[in-house]
């Protein structure tokens, strides 16, 4: 063999070692991230709020269905989920089970795209086109899902204002329908600044939305859908955020305008490109402190 036949040999030797380990470790391999946001009034104690998204569950991950439960013990004040949560029309029962013991907690949710629509296989090179068409597949039970989240008495922000306690304070709180297809209608209007923390939620965080929370008030943005790019190039980082917001904002927490948004990479796949690299599934507790 040639040394061009050997330099393609070892780069197909360590793509099928990066596919292998992306799909069978590292999108199983959840974590927890912690984040300090400096947005409270003085002297205030800190309220512990628990982001959820995009769990793309299906009937046999009971593993991912495990590790949210155990979240409980964070013992959160809020729980917020900015959707995707399932990939299958049978995954209501899992889905529930997961946030089971987080229900009994105050929460807030918006759904995505595949809250209502189940996966559809297609290329994944199609994120990079700006033009791509989403294709929707079989009817998922939103409904009953949302019903269930109801019945726990956690708020819609679906399009959406609302005003909770947790920790002992209130929390107001706006939210959209997924943006990414076309759902957002947003009830625009100051947020309340007696309250005590402003949050808003979106599924995908598309920079118009953010600009008009931020433009209310809302100090703390929301909203997961690029699941952190997925597959990331280390040294590089996202290669595609799948909406429009920049590639350096795929994940984490930033600061948009005078507010902090915090992009969720999420603790699931599609189940037609189940892999992620340098981008493990994740949760992510963020402790809101004084200023």
């Amino acid at each position: 063999m040639g040394p061009l036949g050997k330099i393609v040999l070892g780069a197909a030797v360590v793509g099928a070692g990066a596919l292998a380990y992306g799909t069978l470790i590292e999108r199983n391999w959840f974590t927890l991230r912690r984040y300090d946001v400096p947005l409270l009034a003085p002297e205030a104690e800190p309220l512990r709020v628990l982001h959820l998204s995009d769990l793309h569950l299906t009937p046999k991950q009971l593993r991912k269905q495990r590790w949210v439960r155990e979240l409980a013990g964070l013992d959160p004040d809020l729980v917020v989920v900015t959707g995707d949560n399932m990939a299958h029309p049978d995954a209501v029962p899992g889905v529930l089970a997961a946030y089971e013991p987080l229900l009994e907690l105050p929460g807030a949710f918006v759904f995505g795209s595949n809250d209502y629509s189940g996966p559809v296989l297609k290329s994944p090179f199609g994120y990079f086109r700006e033009d791509r068409e989403y294709e929707h597949g079989v009817e998922l039970p939103f409904e009953d899902l949302r019903a269930a989240f109801l019945d726990a008495g956690w708020v819609d922000l679906n399009n959406n204002r609302a005003t909770l306690k947790a920790g002992g304070r209130v929390v107001d709180l706006a939210g959209v329908d997924d943006p990414h297809i076309d759902l957002d209608a947003y009830p625009a209007g100051p947020a309340d600044p007696a309250a005590a923390v402003r949050i808003a939620l979106s599924h995908a965080p598309e920079p118009r939305i953010l600009d008009a929370f931020a433009a209310d008030g809302f100090e703390l943005l929301l909203a997961g859908h690029t699941h952190g790019g997925q597959v990331r190039v280390p040294g590089v980082g996202a290669l595609v955020t799948n909406c429009g917001l920049d590639r350096k904002l795929a994940r984490g927490l930033h600061r948009w305008d005078r507010a902090w948004l915090h992009v969720s990479a999420g603790l699931g796949t599609h189940p037609t490109a189940p892999v992620r690299f340098a981008c493990r599934p994740e949760a992510t507790l963020l402790t809101l402190i004084p200023r």
